[in-house]
């Protein structure tokens, strides 16, 4: 069943999801060659907490870390380490937090230092993908317009779309209905209403959509062994429309990147 959320429950979300992005934001200059994941967690933790939010993560279906850090093959669910991350990694970083007792939950795939072309294409891929997919959630559409606009996006540039893992609702459950497919028939599936919040993740793989779970029963892996993209926005359904609650604009500001793609998805601009 689907949770419709008032408008002041909106806003208590958009809090949440800012303390994940600010969270993110605060990573941003921390990710470079050399540093742990486990460092990055460390510090994830503790600005969170400083933030008057506890981690959504830690705990969460026993998982021990307040990140899930996944890094080249690793798709997502990937467990902070000691081994530093090297010029030319990928590492997609998956935060959450409760505040009012509501989730926030995003993700942003980092590059570190230096990377190949073809891997800088399968991060800008796979984000235009969420704002394609952001695009068809508004009320009258169903679950299967997201799948389809995002899969199609990807597939047409020889990107294989995980089917395993999917976004899903979001509120004072991490995962609440609906579940949310990165692919899938437009048409299809659940119908979108007023008042529904989101997490839309594409994960997206250069080579095959096949995965695999490692033994430490977390993290997932590209069944080829090639690089993994995952971006995650949470998104609302306010007047009709989707409205973005969590925000790279954290990040963008951390790394001097200008962007004006989280525009047509607010209603009032973003204060920093």
């Amino acid at each position: 069943m689907i949770i419709q959320k008032s408008r002041e429950e909106i806003e208590l979300m958009r809090e949440s999801a800012l303390v994940v992005s600010k969270t993110l934001g605060m990573l941003a200059k921390e990710v470079k060659p050399g540093v742990t994941t486990s460092k990055l967690d460390k510090l994830a933790e503790e600005y969170i907490r400083a933030q008057g939010a506890i981690p959504g993560f830690l705990g969460l279906y026993d998982c021990p870390s307040t990140l899930l850090c996944s890094t080249n093959e690793a798709v997502v669910h990937g467990l902070p380490t000691d081994v530093p991350l090297k010029e030319g990694d990928i590492v997609s970083i998956d935060c959450g937090a409760i505040k009012n007792e509501f989730y926030g939950d995003h993700a942003y795939t980092f590059e570190i230092g230096e990377v190949a072309s073809e891997t800088r294409k399968l991060l800008q891929v796979t984000k235009d993908s969420l704002y394609i997919g952001i695009r068809e959630l508004k009320v009258g559409n169903r679950v299967g317009d997201v799948g389809f606009a995002i899969q199609n996006h990807c597939e047409s540039h020889g990107y294989g779309v995980v089917r395993e893992l999917v976004g899903h609702g979001l509120g004072k459950k991490m995962h609440e209905d609906p579940e949310m497919p990165n692919y899938g028939k437009r048409g299809r599936g659940k119908k979108f209403v007023e008042g529904m919040v989101v997490a839309i993740e594409p994960m997206i793989n250069m080579g095959t959509h096949r995965v695999k779970q490692l033994k430490d029963g977390w993290t997932i892996v590209t069944l080829d062994g090639k690089p993994s993209a995952h971006f995650e926005h949470d998104v609302a359904i306010v007047d009709g429309k989707p409205e973005i609650l969590s925000t790279f604009a954290y990040i963008y500001e951390a790394l001097g990147i200008t962007s004006d793609e989280e525009n047509q998805f607010r209603q009032k601009a973003l204060v920093l």
